[in-house]
C-alpha cells in the first residue's frame, strides 16, 4: 500500500512502477489504494487472503451498490496492471464457502476486488483464485479493458448444486460502468460468469471460456424501488459454456417492493436493450436462454407481471453444441412492459443429448411479435 501511495499517484507525463516480487504477500486487513495516476504495476508472485472471517465480516469496505462490500477499494487513471499469466490473487475462499453454507449474499462477505472510479486503464494476464465472494465490481468506471484474466472460485468439498456454498462467486459484475471490455477470460465457479447490472453500457465481452457456473448474466437489475436504471449495448461474441445451467440469462426484480438489498427490492425501473448474443458453442448445458421478471424477495414467487422494467431488442444468433434441454428459450417477460424485438436465428447447430434432436420449444409469456421463432408454450417455471 506504501509503495502504491508513493508512486502510484503521478502528474504530466510521469509513470510510476510498483512491482510485486515472485513471493507470497499475505493481506491481513482491508486495502483502499484509489485515486491512482499514470502507474504500471507487475504482479510476479500471490496476494494471499488472510483467514481471519469475523474481522473481515466487521471492517469490509462498502461498494456503493446493493450493501454489497469488498476486501480492496482499487482505482485510478492510466493504470496498467500486468499479471503474465501466473500473477495471481488467491481469497482463500474454501473457508467462506464453508463459512456460508449456501446462505445467499451473508453481509460483510467481500468481494474479493472492486475496481472502482477507474478510467482507461487495462488489466491482464491476471489469475484469480478462490475468490470470497464476487471475484471483482468494476463500478463508477469506463474505458477499462480487461483481457486475458483467469477466474477459478470452485468449492473443493462440494458438487455445484442448487444449494452449492460457492453461491455469489460471480467472475465480474459491471455497475455504473461504461465501455468494458473482456477479452479472452476463462471463469470456473459456482455462479455468475460475467454480469451487467445497474447502468452498465457499452459492454464488450468475447472469446471466452466459461464453465460449471450460471452463465453470462443481465441483472439483476430493477431492485431499487422507483429508481430508474439501464443496461444498453452490450455484446458478448465467441463464447464458449461447459457443463452450466445456461448460456445466457436475464434477471429483474418484480414491480413490488418487499425488504431491502441485497437480498430484498422490487420496483425499479429502466430498460435493457440493444443486446447482442452470437456465436456461441455449448457443451452439455442444462439450459441455453432465459429471462424472468420474477425475482423477488426470500425467493418469493408470483407478481411476474408487475415489473414497469423492459427488455427489448436482444438478438441470439449462432449457437450451436450440446444441451441436455428441449428449451431454446425460457422467456418470462413481465405483462406490465412486454418484451419487443426478440430475436432467436441460427440455432440449428444446438443437439439435445438426451433424445439426440435439435431443441425446439421456446416458452415465452408476453413476447411481442419475436423474430426467428414461434412460442410453443409458456414458462413452466419462474427461474429465481
Amino acid at each position: 500500500m506504501d509503495a502504491l501511495n508513493r508512486c502510484g499517484r503521478n502528474a504530466g507525463s510521469e509513470q510510476g512502477l510498483v512491482v510485486f516480487k515472485n513471493e507470497t504477500y499475505h493481506v491481513k486487513s482491508v486495502m483502499n489504494t484509489t485515486a491512482l495516476r499514470n502507474v504500471d504495476i507487475e504482479l510476479h508472485g500471490t496476494l494471499l487472503w488472510d483467514t481471519n472471517i469475523p474481522y473481515w465480516l466487521n471492517h469490509s469496505l462498502p461498494v456503493g451498490y446493493q450493501n454489497q462490500s469488498s476486501a480492496w477499494l482499487f482505482g485510478g487513471e492510466n493504470v496498467h496492471w500486468n499479471g503474465f499469466g501466473y500473477g495471481t490473487l488467491d481469497g482463500n475462499g474454501q473457508v467462506w464457502y464453508d463459512f456460508i453454507n449456501g446462505t445467499n449474499n451473508y453481509p460483510g462477505r467481500p468481494h474479493q476486488i472492486t475496481i472502482t472510479g477507474t478510467d482507461n486503464s487495462v488489466f491482464e494476464g491476471v489469475r484469480f483464485v478462490q475468490s470470497q465472494m464476487w471475484t471483482m465490481t468494476i463500478i463508477h468506471s469506463s474505458n477499462v479493458l480487461m483481457e486475458n484474466i483467469y477466474v477459478n472460485s470452485t468449492d473443493l468439498k462440494h458438487a455445484v448444486g442448487f444449494a452449492f456454498s460457492s453461491l455469489n462467486t460471480d467472475g465480474a459484475d459491471t455497475i455504473y460502468a461504461d465501455n468494458i471490455t473482456f477479452r479472452g477470460w476463462t471463469v470456473d465457479n459456482g455462479d455468475d460468469s460475467i454480469s451487467a447490472k445497474a447502468n452498465s453500457t457499452n459492454i464488450l465481452i468475447e472469446n471466452c471460456d466459461f464453465y460449471t457456473g450460471l452463465g453470462v448474466a443481465i441483472g439483476s437489475i430493477g431492485q431499487y424501488q422507483d429508481r430508474f436504471e439501464i443496461v444498453e449495448n452490450v455484446t458478448v461474441r465467441n463464447v464458449t459454456i461447459n457443463n452450466m445451467r445456461y448460456g445466457v440469462y436475464f434477471k429483474t426484480w418484480t414491480g413490488v417492493s418487499s425488504g431491502y438489498p441485497p437480498n430484498g427490492g422490487g420496483g425499479g425501473q429502466g430498460y435493457a436493450a440493444n443486446l447482442t448474443f452470437e456465436d456461441f458453442t455449448f457443451n452439455n448445458a442444462s439450459g441455453l436462454f432465459a429471462v424472468t421478471q420474477c425475482t423477488s424477495y426470500n425467493s418469493a414467487s408470483g407478481n411476474c407481471d408487475t415489473s414497469l422494467f423492459n427488455i427489448r431488442d436482444v438478438s441470439v444468433r449462432r449457437w450451436s453444441g450440446t444441451t441436455t434441454s428441449d428449451v431454446v428459450g425460457s422467456i418470462q417477460c413481465s405483462g406490465a412492459s412486454p418484451c419487443t424485438g426478440m430475436v432467436i436465428e441460427d440455432v440449428g447447430g444446438l443437439v439435445d443429448t438426451v433424445n439426440g434432436t435439435s431443441p425446439r420449444q421456446y416458452l415465452c409469456d408476453s413476447v411481442v411479435q419475436p423474430t426467428g421463432f414461434n412460442c410453443t408454450g409458456v414458462p413452466l417455471e419462474n427461474n429465481r
